[in-house]
C-alpha cells in the first residue's frame, strides 16, 4: 500500500519540477552554456556612473566568471585556437558593467544543451 503512494508522490514531484521550465529559461540557459564554451561574441563595457565615462571595453568570445566574489568580476576570453586571456576587474559603487551579445545565436528552447568534454575526464598523459 505504501509503494503506490511513494510512486504517486515521486510523479507529482517530477511534474512540478519540470513545469517550472519555460521556453525563455531553457533558451537563456543554452545561451549561457554557449557563451561559457566561447561560441558567442560578447562586448563587456565597464561604465563609471559618476563621471559618465567608459572605463574599459572587452570584446570577443568571452565568458563571465561564475564563482566571483561580491564586488569582483573575472572575464575569460578565447583569443586563439588554444589561447586564452583572463581579466580580473573590481566593481565599486560608481562602476557598473553591461554585457551585450553581439550576434544572434541558434539555441533551442525545447532541448537542454549538454556539453561533454572528454579532456576533463581523461587525464593528459605524457609518455616518455
Amino acid at each position: 500500500m505504501k509503494r503506490p503512494r511513494i510512486l504517486l508522490a515521486l510523479a507529482v514531484a517530477c511534474v512540478s519540477a519540470l513545469s517550472g521550465c519555460n521556453d525563455a529559461d531553457v533558451a537563456s540557459r543554452n545561451l549561457s552554456t554557449a557563451a561559457d564554451n566561447f561560441q558567442i561574441t560578447r562586448r563587456i563595457v565597464f561604465y563609471n556612473t559618476q563621471s559618465d565615462t567608459y572605463v574599459l571595453t572587452i570584446e570577443g568570445l568571452c565568458s563571465l566568471g561564475n564563482a566571483d566574489r561580491n564586488g569582483e568580476l573575472s572575464v575569460t576570453c578565447k583569443v586563439g585556437p588554444n589561447a586564452y586571456k583572463k581579466h580580473f576587474l573590481g566593481l565599486s559603487r560608481n562602476v557598473t558593467y553591461l554585457v551585450e551579445q553581439m550576434d544572434p545565436a541558434q539555441v533551442s528552447p525545447y532541448h537542454y544543451k549538454v556539453v561533454f568534454k572528454p579532456a576533463q575526464i581523461v587525464p593528459d598523459l605524457e609518455v616518455k
